[in-house]
C-alpha cells in the first residue's frame, strides 16, 4: 500500500490535487446539505443577511480560491504548505461552483430549473479532477517515453488532429464530449462525426439549407433527450435538490 501510494500520489506530486478534489467534493456536499436544510426550515442554519444584504456563499468561495490559488503557486507540489493551499482552493471552488448558475445568469436561480447548471458543472469538474488524478494527461502527451522522443513529430500531429476533433465537438454543441476528448485522446471523435445538436454553431452554419440533416438532428436529439431526461433529472434532484417551480427566474435580479 505504501509503495503504491508513494509511486502514484506522493512522487508525482499529486497529493495536493487529491486534497483539492476531496475538499471540493466535501465542500459541495456540505453546502448543498446546509442550503437544503435552510430551504426546508430545519436545523439551526439560516441565510447570512447582515444589514438586509444576502451574502451568497460564492463570495467567501472566491476569497478562498484567490488565497488558495496564490498560496499554491508559491508552494510547489510537495510539503504541508502545498497541501494546505490545495484544501483552501478546493473548498473555495466547491462554494463558487455550487452557485455557478447564479454567476452565469447574474440572478438568484439557485432553486430554479436554471440552477441545475450548477450541479452539472460540479459533476463535470469532479469528473475532470478524477481523470487527471487517475493518470490521464491532456492529449496524451505524458504517454511519450524517453525512447520515443525521436518520434515527437508523430505526437505533435496526433495532438493537432485530436485538437481538431475537440473543436468540432464544441462547434456541434457537445461540450461534455469535447472536455472528455481533451483528457482521453480521440474520445472527441465520436462527437465530431455525429450529427450536430440543433441550435449549435455547426447546425446554424451548415444545416440551414439541408432540411433532411436538420430534421434528422432534431429527431435524434429529441429522442435522446426524452430518453435520458428522466434519469438525469432524478440524479440531479438527488444531488442538488429538486427545483422550486415558484422560485424567481433569471429576470428577478440577484438577491444580494
Amino acid at each position: 500500500m505504501g509503495s503504491w501510494w508513494d509511486r502514484n500520489i506522493i512522487d508525482p506530486g499529486k497529493l495536493p490535487l487529491l486534497l483539492a478534489l476531496a475538499a471540493f467534493i466535501l465542500a459541495f456536499v456540505v453546502v448543498r446539505t446546509v442550503t437544503r436544510l435552510i430551504r426546508a426550515g430545519k436545523g439551526p442554519f439560516r441565510d447570512v443577511t447582515p444589514g438586509g444584504l444576502h451574502i451568497h456563499h460564492a463570495v467567501p468561495g472566491v476569497i478562498l480560491m484567490v488565497v488558495g490559488g496564490f498560496c499554491a503557486v508559491g508552494s510547489g507540489r510537495h510539503g504541508v504548505g502545498a497541501g494546505g493551499a490545495a484544501v483552501v482552493f478546493g473548498v473555495g471552488a466547491g462554494l463558487v461552483l455550487d452557485e455557478f448558475a447564479l454567476i452565469l445568469h447574474l440572478s438568484d436561480v439557485y432553486w430554479t430549473e436554471q440552477g441545475r447548471q450548477s450541479v452539472e458543472v460540479v459533476v463535470l469538474a469532479a469528473a475532470l479532477g478524477l481523470l487527471v488524478l487517475g493518470g490521464f494527461s491532456p492529449l496524451g502527451v505524458a504517454d511519450v517515453g524517453p525512447e520515443e522522443h525521436e518520434g515527437r513529430t508523430g505526437v505533435v500531429v496526433g495532438v493537432l488532429v485530436n485538437f481538431c476533433f475537440v473543436v468540432l465537438a464544441l462547434l456541434k454543441g457537445k461540450p461534455r464530449m469535447a472536455v472528455l476528448g481533451v483528457l482521453v485522446p480521440l474520445a472527441a471523435l465520436v462527437g465530431a462525426l455525429r450529427l450536430a445538436r440543433p441550435g449549435s454553431l455547426w447546425a446554424r452554419r451548415f444545416y440551414g439549407d439541408r432540411h433532411r440533416a436538420r430534421a434528422r438532428a432534431t429527431l435524434r436529439y429529441y429522442r435522446r433527450d426524452r430518453r435520458w431526461a428522466g434519469p438525469r433529472r432524478r440524479l440531479e434532484n438527488l444531488i442538488g435538490g429538486a427545483p422550486d417551480p415558484t422560485a424567481a427566474g433569471p429576470g428577478a435580479g440577484p438577491r444580494g
